[in-house]
């Protein structure tokens, strides 16, 4: 990029700050207001696809720990592709060709599981760019599959109703490649600077917010490639890794907020920024939580992000997924405690979506088709829900609890209706509901019709002091969670 283009770019950025209602301060920021589709859409797709998916190996932080040293990435590397200073990452990218790559029919699957909002990774911690960009001439427009994924995949994604977002893990760049500077390799070559480049020391803790900060010309770069996105594809959505939350981001990222948010009021959309930790200030964006949950109703509207894998977010050859039931249990959890599910795919370096990963897909579909009116466009009721199973508060804690039972019940409402979510099929054939007996403390109005959603015998129920206890010995038994439908007297 010249000087000329990223003089012109930051005379853009600072010209629509200071024209907008949105000014690059936490004050101003804080007039920023989550969007309702948002709020209403509650499952989406993330999409972790790139280079890294061709040597399909570890996880998706294998160009990292190909030159880490004593790694298990580090030894396969050289044992199948040979040296690092013969065959870097760079070397992948000709290999990435993404011949299958068919967005219709990847919107297609999304529209099908029933998510309202799609996600894919525009630039990972590797610094290849899935799109054309003018800021860089490591992007997919210009090599590897020579098309733009992001773009090609936004059309279709909005061709079928559903919200385009994307997502931008540039800051962690800084540090990705560190390794390949402590041996032989190619990210020492200066022809590739540009690709692997800064190549700094990590911090040693990768969650602290003043380690290895990243110098004025780094955060320049960062902020001109996701503006550049900004403007490209009018995302509704921009999803930002952790490594942001590092103190010298903190201007960019109030510059980043009133850019974007001005563009917006331009568009005449409601878009949303997703933060980890305390990257942004509470009110300023949505919270993110990286596969975990809340054990409580959070008042402001949040998301989890996770994976239909429990060992990567790229493709690799031994997934450790998850189970659908797991996945819709979680769905619906998240959902009763105001937050939203995002839920991440990894596909093939040829484009295709491996097939436990589709059916996992469908078969969340297939639920949402027939329960969707107890997750899309709800609200939290006074209580979550009941159950022994207890969800943890916290990040990477969704593989650490227990299963759920058919005494985990979840809550969630929209006008005089309240849903009851049973995670589990009851083998007595009956249910009893705490929160709902007469003397609850929640003090439930008067109940005038219960029905389980997908099934069309009238049900018996009472009502005692103790519980609301629902017959459903007559419906037949449910693989997955099931949804009453409680009509209520609203006073």
């Amino acid at each position: 990029m010249t000087e000329d283009i990223k003089e012109k770019m930051m005379k853009k950025i600072n010209d629509v700050i200071s024209k907008g209602p949105f000014a690059d301060t936490w004050q101003s920021l804080l007039n920023y207001r989550i969007p309702q589709w948002y709020e209403d859409g509650k499952f989406g797709i993330f999409i972790h696809w790139g280079v890294y998916s061709v040597p399909a190996f570890g996880n998706e932080w294998y160009p990292r720990n190909m030159y880490q040293q004593g790694t298990p990435e580090f030894e396969h590397h050289v044992k199948t592709y040979g040296p690092q200073s013969q065959f870097g990452y760079k070397d992948f990218i000709p290999m990435f060709k993404a011949e299958k790559f068919d967005p219709k029919a990847w919107a297609d699957l999304f529209e099908k599981s029933g998510a309202r909002y799609v996600v894919p990774v525009a630039e990972h911690h590797d610094g290849f760019q899935m799109y054309d960009s003018a800021v860089s001439i490591w992007n997919a427009a210009n090599m590897g599959p020579k098309r733009d994924i992001i773009g090609e995949l936004a059309a279709v994604v909005r061709e079928r109703g559903l919200v385009f977002g994307l997502s931008n893990h540039r800051a962690e760049h800084w540090w990705f490649f560190d390794g390949g500077m402590k041996f032989d390799s190619d990210v020492r070559d200066p022809r590739y600077r540009d690709f692997y480049g800064p190549a700094r020391p990590a911090p040693k803790d990768l969650g602290s917010v003043e380690e290895s900060p990243p110098d004025e010309e780094f955060l320049e770069d960062w902020l001109l490639r996701v503006c550049e996105l900004v403007d490209k594809y009018q995302p509704q959505i921009v999803w930002f890794d952790w490594w942001i939350q590092n103190l010298a981001f903190k201007p960019y990222l109030r510059k980043f907020a009133a850019y974007y948010y001005n563009r917006a009021v331009e568009w005449n959309k409601e878009v949303a920024i997703n933060y980890k930790y305390n990257a942004y200030e509470e009110g300023t964006a949505v919270f993110d939580i990286e596969r975990g949950q809340f054990s409580d109703i959070r008042q402001r509207f949040w998301q989890t992000d996770t994976s239909v894998s429990k060992n990567s977010w790229g493709y690799i050859e031994n997934h450790d997924y998850k189970a659908p039931n797991e996945i819709i249990c979680d769905l619906v959890d998240i959902v009763s405690k105001n937050g939203s599910l995002l839920l991440n795919i990894g596909p093939k370096s040829d484009g295709t979506i491996p097939e436990p990963e589709r059916e996992i897909l469908m078969e969340i579909g297939r639920w949402l088709k027939i329960n969707g009116e107890a997750i899309y466009g709800t609200r939290p009721w006074k209580v979550f829900g009941e159950g022994p199973t207890k969800v943890t508060d916290g990040a990477f804690t969704d593989t650490k609890r227990s299963a759920f039972t058919s005494e985990d019940i979840r809550f969630t409402t929209k006008g005089d209706t309240l849903y009851a979510v049973v995670l589990k099929w009851p083998e007595s054939g009956r249910v009893s509901i705490k929160s709902l007996g007469a003397n609850s403390p929640f003090g439930t109005p008067h109940i005038d019709k219960v029905e389980l959603i997908g099934c069309d015998v009238p049900l018996k129920w009472n009502r005692s002091d103790q519980a609301l206890v629902i017959d459903i010995a007559g419906c037949e038994p449910k693989e997955y969670p099931v949804a009453f439908r409680i009509k209520i007297e609203i006073k």
